[in-house]
């Protein structure tokens, strides 16, 4: 299944594995623009626990590229823009 484009003014986020086990849901809309901390911040928010779970040891990116993952409390200059794609990738284990 693809994840629809998000209407002018948001940005997707997609959650991954233990990610999308936590929210419930494979993806959803944000408003744009949005920095990278906010969203974070909003998650946690939104997803009590959520920064400690799953944020805390998980990987991003944002349009296919990696990020840093901004530790809590911390600033960046990334700013996402609309029709934005972040991907929110839980560690994953192959046996």
């Amino acid at each position: 299944m693809s994840t629809p484009k998000p209407p002018p003014g948001y940005l997707n986020v997609l959650y991954f594995a233990g990610a999308s086990s936590y929210t419930g849901k494979d993806y959803e809309r944000w408003p744009a623009p949005l920095p990278l901390t906010k969203l974070l911040s909003d998650l946690e928010a939104r997803y009590p626990g959520m920064q400690a779970k799953v944020l805390a040891t998980c990987m991003m990116t944002v349009n296919l590229d990696y990020v840093d993952v901004p530790d809590a409390g911390e600033t960046d200059s990334l700013v996402l823009q609309e029709f934005d794609e972040v991907a929110i990738i839980p560690p994953v284990s192959a046996g």
